[in-house]
């Protein structure tokens, strides 16, 4: 590391303590600096995110003039493996390796899945575009290779995630584990803002091979952050791999930790509120673009926007729910703040306001990091003794099953009702506006499945 890097990090952790939301997580055992180099895997998962749900959403909507739905089905894809979260902490929980490491062999693996699916994703591109030699393809050939390319992101996007948290839990105490977790879902955010603010200035002055080199320059970042993360951060341990000992089956350790704590009712939850809080993914950035007719540039920055939200609404509620605050109620405060805030872009569409629209953005980024750290803090919480990893997995599980399933259901309904009658009788908004309104439903429905939660944290205090 020459000087200036060295004057960087040293200023870096010096800044952390005071200004870092989270910097109150590192310990001896975990100083801050390795904290910090550890969340640069999340730094790509976060770039990942908006290449994927802000960027080229748009772009093969708006640009390349290929269907809502298909899209919303393509950014869909790694729903497929998103069940699996569980079993892969639980996995990498239990891994014997003769190199004695657990965490690393999956996170590397995830990295290079990750890697390939960005270095396949610009061929796609090219053939949809139909520009150059690309024209003598058939566009089909194009879309079953952003189809392959999504499902390899996704599915290294979803090990990597799974496993680095695990990762993170393992090397930060047991009294310190709550808030490093929750210090690597703000460098998410972080790393979501900070792509879409660079993506946008990239994509100012749009053209298909500018977008090319872009996802090129992703991959790139993609292998050299997690490179760094994994750097010397977990022991090795020769003699994982010669215990005779059997290891628990997935089974045994499921059973076990849906036995306590309302765990199915908690997962419901997340479910219906992350469902709620994802059905418009697909479609903001679309949306500023065709009713608003905003710029390339300007939609990809409301994917920041929204980032910025989150990124708000993860530190209040880390500071009021480190003073003994009902988790469940702060998952509830970010359900009730969703609701006006869909309104407020639905709102915007008739008053052609892209300050409405904007504010509305953030709202939903503000309620969904007040929602998100409620129900990830209860989890952790509740789970059973030894089974922290595998608590974290059922949550991103079920919260990346539903954002999947929101993404695709958002993009098929605006597609169903665009082509309907009512859609051409009410304008091009109609397909959006109903999305929007299902979800201020679902929001309702989250409430309604929490509200027993409080009820019973009301109790256990009193």
């Amino acid at each position: 590391m020459n000087r200036v890097s060295q004057k960087l990090m040293s200023t870096w952790v010096r800044l952390g303590p005071r200004f870092l939301p989270f910097a109150d997580a590192a310990t001896p055992e975990l100083p801050l600096s390795r904290l910090l180099r550890l969340s640069l895997f999340q730094v790509s998962v976060g770039m990942a995110l908006v290449l994927l749900i802000g960027t080229l959403n748009r772009v093969m909507i708006v640009e390349l003039d290929v269907p809502a739905s298909l899209v919303g089905i393509m950014i869909s894809l790694p729903l497929v493996f998103a069940p699996f979260r569980a079993v892969i902490g639980f996995r990498s929980d239990t891994h014997r390796s003769a190199l004695g490491w657990r965490r690393v062999p999956f996170i590397w693996r995830g990295t290079m899945i990750q890697f390939g699916g960005l270095a396949i994703m610009p061929f796609a591109l090219l053939v949809l575009s139909g520009g150059g030699d690309a024209a003598k393809y058939p566009v089909e050939l194009g879309w079953a290779g952003a189809g392959l390319a999504f499902l390899l992101v996704g599915a290294g996007l979803h090990t990597v995630q799974t496993v680095g948290l695990a990762l993170a839990t393992d090397l930060a105490p047991a009294e310190a584990r709550p808030k490093v977790v929750g210090l690597m879902y703000v460098m998410l955010l972080f790393g979501m803002i900070a792509s879409a603010l660079i993506f946008g200035l990239l994509l100012a002055d749009f053209s298909p091979m500018k977008l090319v080199q872009v996802i090129q320059g992703s991959a790139v970042a993609t292998m050299v952050l997690n490179c760094l993360a994994l750097w010397k951060q977990e022991g090795r341990n020769p003699n994982r791999g010669k215990s005779s000992r059997p290891a628990p089956t997935f089974r045994d350790s499921w059973d076990n930790f849906v036995q306590g704590g309302h765990a199915v009712r908690r997962l419901v939850a997340v479910g219906l509120g992350t469902l709620g809080f994802s059905m418009e993914d697909v479609l903001l950035e679309p949306y500023g673009g065709q009713i608003l007719h905003l710029t390339v540039g300007s939609t990809t920055k409301l994917t920041a926007t929204l980032a910025i939200g989150g990124l708000i609404g993860f530190g209040l509620a880390s500071r009021v729910l480190s003073r003994g605050f009902d988790p469940f109620r702060m998952a509830s405060y970010g359900a009730l703040i969703g609701v006006p805030a869909f309104l407020l872009v639905i709102a915007a569409g008739p008053a052609d306001s892209a300050v409405l629209f904007g504010l509305g953005t953030a709202l939903i980024g503000f309620g969904g990091g007040l929602f998100g750290h409620g129900t990830l803090t209860a989890t952790m919480n509740l789970a059973p003794p030894g089974q922290s990893g595998l608590a974290l997995g059922a949550w991103g599980a079920v919260q990346a099953t539903a954002a999947g399933v929101g993404v695709a259901l958002g993009g098929i309904i605006r597609d169903v009702v665009a082509n309907q009658h009512a859609g051409q009788a009410f304008g091009p908004a109609a397909g959006y506006d109903l999305v929007y309104l299902l979800e201020v439903l679902l929001l309702f429905a989250a409430l309604a499945a929490m509200l027993p939660l409080m009820r019973g944290a009301r109790l256990a205090q009193n």
